[in-house]
């Protein structure tokens, strides 16, 4: 017979509303609650079921304790609730009261007690009742692995697992899924092989899916296929998790048309599928299918997650594909996405690597709380775009904000400081790197340093840098060493910088090109040809220059010397008037570089069939007049398309930037971004 509200609150010495979600205790008169009876058990385990479902851990743990013999299933109730509140200390309370009470705990109390322990993190005490429990089954073997698992302990787990005399699909897949997790996937292979031994067991998906991505981490294309066939006989292949699984194995061996054709057989897939798929196209390189897949993705009916998205913006970033990537802007925008998200942070990259500075700075501004990566992103931005000091006011700003800086801030920050040509402020912030934020110097801080100082012409500092700096120099370091000696025109230290680079990267034209143009400065074509010997004996040949523009949602191509598009004719036609027009404005063609047993009219017209003014050509008599002109290259544009380009501007009155294999250059009305400096 269900007792009323008045015996019970008379009962449980507490006060009792009417309203089954207000329950409030208050003290007892007397210090313990009477003996509870067997008969007023459903009473004490409602009121418990009660506040577990209220989540009020405060205020069920004293209300157990002021019991003298309380039921068996109340134990269960309030350690869940401290299982999923990861609540330690309160569940020690509990299992000190059991402990007192003399209630002897089961297997069943006993393992609840075991997982609180381990998903808390307190395995000493996990072990220690591990080790004085009476009876153990399978689920506390299990329990006990897992929590070893989860905190990278797999020495501690893998001896356990040893001892087990029975084992089920959840003990193997807990230890091969955890050194998979821990890094250590070929153990997790040995491991898998030793598995396929007991023909009583059958793996289940999340076992399969462990080892195929123990086989990607190892590129094991032979094992993957192997446990392919071994999934196709047990019928897993269906299975969306597993299906993802073999497109990551497929794709990280180089097999990206199975990871396809498997993507392809799969029936409803889901956004794990459909975003490991493209994600696959993107570590390949495969930019335009992956692009391509994801507008496939957009018709499916299925809204892309933060992964996706961040997949997706950073594969636009890489390919400087800024319409593109405004586009999903305004998808994720339609949809709505966690500005939160580390898709938020992917999208200021993206427009940051883009050279969209300022709407890199609007999201940024949109964002209620930006990550370290959208710091450095538009750090690094304005550093890139010629906009040092706003660079360095939105580091002042990160540091205000209580934000730890990490070792590509520094980065950053030392570029901007580079471009901007304050040494002492880049001196000073190296210095801070160790001695305020505690983070290790790098190879790239001392290549930044050193570029920094070598463009200012302090070659001795340097190179005493260089000298005292704990780690080898790398190809960076002596790149931006190198750099420095060609706007200065010091071909001793060239020739020490390029030796280096000789022996780092032998096949790389840049450094031999450099050099060249070095001693073709300082007049000394007896060594301009003596490097070009040099790399016809090592087979070295000089990269073309290219650049491209994109135009009406098109990418046009250009490589020096190109004659190939279809407008190739108005192209040279407009370069051809707007020459004299420069001309007349005071323009003189850079012939330097150019071999000095060429005729000067020869020269002229090498210099003017340069990759970046023929996509720059092409954008001005392709768009409506003031259109901005945006045009990347791959190598390091020239002094002469530099200064052409600032004529280009003034004259033709539009803003051209030019993103090459260093930087952006903005022109506009004569003059660039770069200040000359770069």
């Amino acid at each position: 017979m269900k007792r009323n509200p008045f015996q019970l609150r008379k009962l449980l010495g507490c006060s009792y509303s009417s309203t089954p979600h207000s329950i409030q205790l208050t003290p007892s008169p007397n210090p313990f609650f009477a003996p509870i009876h067997s008969g007023r058990d459903a009473d004490f385990i409602e009121t418990i079921q009660h506040l577990c479902h209220q989540k009020r851990l405060k205020d069920v743990i004293p209300f157990l304790e002021n019991q003298v013999r309380p039921p068996p299933a109340a134990y269960s109730k309030i350690l869940q609730l401290c299982i999923e509140k990861r609540a330690l200390n309160e569940g020690k309370r509990v299992h000190d009261y059991i402990n007192r009470s003399g209630f002897l705990a089961g297997v069943f109390i006993s393992n609840k007690i075991l997982e609180l322990y381990c998903k808390c993190g307190s395995m000493s005490d996990a072990r220690k009742l591990f080790d004085e429990m009476g009876e153990r089954d399978l689920c506390s073997w299990n329990t006990l692995i897992s929590g070893y698992v989860r905190l990278g302990m797999v020495l501690e787990a893998r001896e356990l697992f040893d001892e087990m005399s029975e084992r089920d699909n959840f003990s193997w897949t807990a230890m091969i899924s955890g050194y998979v997790k821990h890094k250590q996937p070929w153990h997790a292979l040995e491991l898998y092989r030793l598995m396929q031994r007991n023909e009583h067991l059958m793996c289940n998906k999340f076992t399969v899916s462990s080892v195929l991505t123990a086989s990607a981490a190892m590129h094991s294309l032979r094992l993957g296929k192997e446990i392919h066939g071994r999934i196709i006989r047990t019928g897993l292949d269906s299975d969306a998790v597993v299906s993802s699984a073999l497109m990551d194995v497929y794709g990280k061996c180089g097999s990206l048309n199975e990871a396809r054709y498997i993507f392809d057989r799969v029936e409803g897939k889901d956004i794990v599928v459909w975003t490991a798929m493209i994600d696959r196209y993107f570590g390949d390189g495969r930019w335009e299918d992956g692009l391509s897949l994801f507008s496939d993705f957009l018709c499916c009916g299925i809204s892309p997650n933060e992964y996706t998205f961040a997949g997706v913006l950073n594969a636009c970033a890489h390919q400087t594909a800024e319409e593109l990537g405004r586009q999903v802007h305004g998808h994720m925008m339609r949809i709505g996405f966690d500005p939160c998200s580390f898709a938020a942070s992917s999208l200021v990259h993206m427009y940051a690597k883009c050279g969209s500075v300022d709407r890199a700075d609007k999201v940024f501004k949109w964002l209620p709380k930006p990550d370290l990566v959208s710091w450095t992103s538009l750090i690094n931005g304005y550093a890139q775009s010629g906009q040092p000091h706003e660079a360095l006011k939105l580091f002042d700003m990160l540091l205000k904000s209580g934000t730890q800086p990490d070792h590509v801030t520094f980065v950053g920050v030392l570029s901007a400081c580079t471009h901007a040509g304050l040494v002492d402020k880049g001196l000073e912030c190296f210095h801070l790197i160790k001695e305020k934020h505690g983070l290790l110097l790098t190879a790239d801080h001392y290549a930044c340093v050193v570029d920094l100082l070598s463009r200012s012409g302090r070659f001795k500092e340097a190179q005493d840098m260089i000298r005292s700096m704990p780690m080898k120099a790398d190809k960076f370091l002596w790149s931006s060493l190198l750099g420095g000696c060609r706007i200065h025109g010091n071909y001793e230290i060239a020739e020490q910088a390029a030796e280096a680079l000789f022996e780092i990267e032998p096949e790389n034209a840049a450094t031999y090109v450099t050099l060249a143009n070095i001693y073709a400065t300082a007049g000394k074509w007896n060594e301009v040809a003596k490097v070009r010997q040099l790399m016809d004996e090592r087979g070295v040949v000089k990269k073309p220059g290219m650049s491209w523009v994109n135009i009406n949602r098109k990418v046009h191509v250009f490589l020096v010397g190109d004659e190939s598009h279809p407008k190739s004719k108005d192209i040279l036609k407009y370069l051809g008037e707007i020459s004299k027009r420069m001309k007349e404005e005071g323009f003189v063609p850079h012939t330097n570089y150019v071999l000095h047993d060429v005729e000067e009219e020869q020269k002229e017209h090498n210099l003017s069939y340069h990759s970046e003014k023929l996509a720059v050509a092409f954008g001005i008599i392709s768009t409506p007049p003031g259109t901005p002109i945006k045009v990347f290259k791959n190598l390091r544009t020239c002094m002469d398309c530099h200064t052409a380009l600032k004529f280009v501007s003034r004259i033709a009155e539009r803003k051209i930037t030019v993103r090459d294999s260093s930087r952006f250059h903005c022109f506009e009305s004569g003059r660039c971004s770069c200040q000359d400096y770069w």
